[in-house]
């Protein structure tokens, strides 16, 4: 009789595009994430927490910047549901539950959700199929203070999690002004539009002359290879270089020239019209436009947003791979998606969000070593006798009675050395022994384990005996000793 064959053992490795997150990171996200939900929380807005897992339907075509309906999403069919997925952004979740629980929610309706989502795309360096979003929208308010809101409570999330007033800047455009572009140039053909937009996407890449180029005729690209342009005349390419060379010193001198680069275009004029107001509002509550400013260059989701966008960019330098200096770059964008609710509803409902980048800010904060630090870890309880496994419980439950994070070691006990290596590793930064003739005696030895590690690195053995890291104190003192060492290591 033949042998079974044993199944092979499985391969002990995340999904490719997916990873792990331990205890620090895991910690450092947490408090993140908790110091921008007190920020929306001031702001006044509520907290939302939708399903990880919506209808094909419900989704639909919105993920920005992708052609294809339901593209980029991990898909599956259910016998009794239809076609369901997995969310690839907070958003058009948002627009669900505004649809299906409208009756019951204010108007305007102001969440913020913070959580996972997934997109099935290619993975690359730093690109995960699963990544963390941190959102915050209005629904219902079409007034563009609603977005100027946005922007003003974005710059307060920044400063409050740890990235300094001028290490960021908001920047904000209007979709309408690039409908009012189009206009100018009297360009209708939709095919003809999306390929201007994505040209004007290129121009922080290719600068002025290589936009005309593209408009025109074409152009070579760094590899030698030829890019065909648009075909537009010269005369119709003046209005897009005149709207991507309209920054000027202020915001004034921006909306001037964009005025002139939209020409006679009423839809330009209007989106003009809602920067000016945007710009005035954060001007009365103290936002100038170093943290906050118009910039014509900011180009997002351009089959998404239908008027104010705004990103947010970190401007501190860092090294790449190469070692070559160059700006953090965004952590954070939105706009005005007036379109999304009414694909439920069949009416238009306004809306205004932003979503910051968690992983894309928590590096940033790590760059300006505001973060990344070993978290502290538990106070370690060492078993010198595992018959008298009811007193070290005893001990480590008034320890966390006292608030302090506390454990007992649950490993083999016989090797002690094994112990404060286990302590070390957990980051501990207190260990407390108390073996049969501490016992006896009342008392109970503290060991301060982040001096002792200070002090076996940088001291003579003169100073180790001027500063010990271990003493005994009575047992009766034992949690008011340790919250004295762990005041002080803060």
């Amino acid at each position: 009789m033949a042998k079974e064959k044993k199944a092979p053992r499985p391969r002990a490795q995340t999904p490719k595009g997916f990873r792990d997150y331990f205890g620090a990171e895991v910690t450092e996200r947490a408090d993140m994430l908790a110091a921008i939900a007190g920020v929306y929380h001031r702001y006044g807005f509520e907290a939302l927490e939708s399903s990880a897992v919506e209808t094909v339907e419900a989704l639909g075509k919105f993920l920005p910047d992708v052609e294809r309906p339901n593209e980029g999403v991990f898909a599956w069919q259910d016998e009794d549901e239809g076609w369901l997925a997995l969310r690839y952004d907070l958003t058009a979740p948002l627009a669900r539950v505004y649809a299906q629980h409208r009756g019951d929610l204010p108007l305007p309706y102001r969440r913020y959700a913070m959580g996972p989502v997934w997109r099935n795309e290619k993975p690359g360096p730093g690109r995960f199929r699963q990544f963390y979003q941190c959102d915050a929208d209005t629904v219902g308010a079409a007034s563009v203070a609603a977005d100027a809101e946005i922007c003003a409570m974005l710059a307060d999330c920044l400063e409050t999690v740890g990235i300094p007033r001028g290490d960021y800047l908001i920047r904000v455009n209007n979709r309408k002004v690039l409908n009012g572009v189009l206009d100018a140039m009297a360009v209708t053909d939709r095919d003809t539009q999306a390929a201007v937009l994505r040209t004007i996407d290129k121009f922080d890449k290719v600068g002025e002359a290589g936009v005309r180029e593209l408009l025109g005729k074409g152009r070579l690209d760094a590899s030698g290879a030829y890019i065909d342009g648009v075909g537009l005349g010269e005369a119709q390419a003046d209005p897009v270089v005149a709207f991507l060379t309209s920054k000027g010193a202020d915001a004034s001198a921006t909306l001037a020239n964009l005025r002139a680069a939209v020409g006679a275009s009423d839809v330009g004029a209007e989106g003009v019209d809602e920067l000016e107001q945007i710009a005035g509002l954060l001007d009365a509550q103290g936002y100038q436009h170093d943290r906050i400013d118009i910039d014509p260059s900011v180009v997002r989701g351009l089959g998404y947003y239908t008027g104010p966008v705004f990103e947010a960019e970190l401007t501190f330098e860092i090294l790449d791979e190469k070692g070559r200096k160059r700006q953090f770059g965004s952590v954070a964008g939105g706009g005005r998606y007036d379109d999304l609710v009414k694909r439920f509803t069949g009416q238009p409902v306004p809306a205004t969000g932003v979503s910051i980048g968690v992983d894309r800010l928590l590096a940033a904060l790590r760059e300006k070593g505001r973060t990344g630090q070993a978290g502290v870890g538990p106070v370690v309880v060492t078993v010198m006798d595992r018959d008298r496994m009811a007193d070290y419980q005893t001990m480590v439950a008034e320890l966390r009675s006292a608030g302090i994070r506390a454990e007992v070691y649950l490993g083999n006990p016989k090797n002690f050395g094994n112990q404060l290596k286990y302590a070390d590793k957990r980051n501990a930064p207190v260990a407390v022994i108390e073996g049969a003739e501490e016992k006896a005696k009342g008392v109970v030895q503290i060991k301060d384990l982040i001096l002792g590690a200070e002090i076996a690195r940088n001291a003579t053995l003169e100073e180790w005996k001027d500063r010990p890291s271990q003493y005994e104190v009575p047992r009766a003192e034992m949690v008011a000793r340790v919250r004295a060492i762990l005041d002080g290591q803060a």
